[in-house]
């Protein structure tokens, strides 16, 4: 890997392990800082998607959901084991993003953006749906996740780093996948599909495949977001979510997962601060972003390196 590569994306994990003995260590600024990283971990995951392989979905936050309600029902059951827990959630978002990505990525183009929207929404009702879980009030959880035997994820310090490594563990996969073979047949896929085609490459499975890997990131971010809020509701699958999500993508930049990255975390600290400042902060934040699509060519990442 190389340091023009790398630098932006270390000095942001550096900033993130010192933050918690640089003064920011209340506890309100540590479930923040947690709430973007995990926001940045599901970020990067669209990013593989977006970046990588140029499929627009509207419905990756209903990948963050299941995640979640895996958690949800499992915690109803009173199983609170990670080594359990954590597989099953992981492996249900996968299980999702396989059946749907099977469906939805024979289409193309603005097709392939509403039909991860219908799926992405099909989620959400089914969970409003659950009364059993909370149905639309959402679900408080009655227990952390343990490891181990031992609740350590409830110290604040401790869940901040989990939460610090899982998010660089992400970012050197999505950056190692993209870096790849399977990563240039999914860009060249992206930019002439009939040509790729051509020479062998059939982009489906590819973008299955990324699909599925994606779905298994998401899941897990989902997993992370209980703990975080030690609460679950429908409106973690929404659309406005995965808007939001695709937006932290595209304000970084579309480069690759270091836009990604940098974009969730400016996108949930401008929010939280606006939000201190007025009550109105949606007539500000709303304006602001569209003035970044506009004038931050190659998003937050491409000013950094000019």
């Amino acid at each position: 890997m190389r340091w023009r590569d790398a630098w932006l994306p270390l000095l942001v994990f550096a900033a993130l392990a010192v933050a918690p003995f640089a003064g920011f260590g209340q506890g309100w600024v540590m479930t923040l800082l947690a709430r973007a990283m995990i926001f940045g971990m599901a970020a990067i995951s669209l990013s593989l998607l977006v970046g990588g392989a140029g499929l627009v979905s509207l419905g990756h936050a209903a990948m963050l959901g299941v995640g979640a309600y895996v958690v949800v029902v499992l915690d109803h059951a009173r199983i609170a084991d990670a080594a359990l827990v954590v597989p099953l959630a992981v492996a249900g978002a996968a299980l999702f993003a396989l059946l749907t990505g099977a469906v939805a990525l024979r289409t193309s183009g603005v097709h392939f953006i509403m039909i991860t929207l219908a799926f992405g929404q099909m989620a959400f009702f089914t969970a409003s749906s659950l009364a059993l879980y909370g149905g639309d009030d959402g679900y408080t959880l009655y227990n952390r996740l343990e490891v181990a035997g031992s609740r350590w994820l409830e110290g604040r310090l401790a869940f901040h780093f989990t939460c610090l490594g899982l998010l660089a563990g992400t970012w050197w996969l999505v950056h190692t996948l993209l870096g790849s073979r399977f990563g240039r047949v999914l860009r060249a896929a992206q930019q002439n599909e009939v040509r790729a085609q051509a020479v062998g490459f059939r982009p489906y499975p590819y973008r299955l495949v990324a699909y599925v890997i994606a779905g298994a990131i998401g899941g897990l971010a989902g997993v992370l977001l209980t703990q975080a809020t030690e609460f679950v509701a429908p409106a973690y699958l929404a659309w406005q979510r995965s808007g939001d999500l695709l937006f932290m993508v595209i304000l970084g930049g579309l480069a690759g997962p270091h836009g990604a990255l940098v974009g969730a975390l400016a996108f949930v600290l401008i929010e939280e601060w606006l939000a201190h400042l007025t009550e109105h902060w949606r007539m500000i934040f709303g304006p602001l972003l569209i003035l970044c699509v506009f004038f931050l060519r190659g998003g937050l990442v491409g000013v950094l390196r000019r």
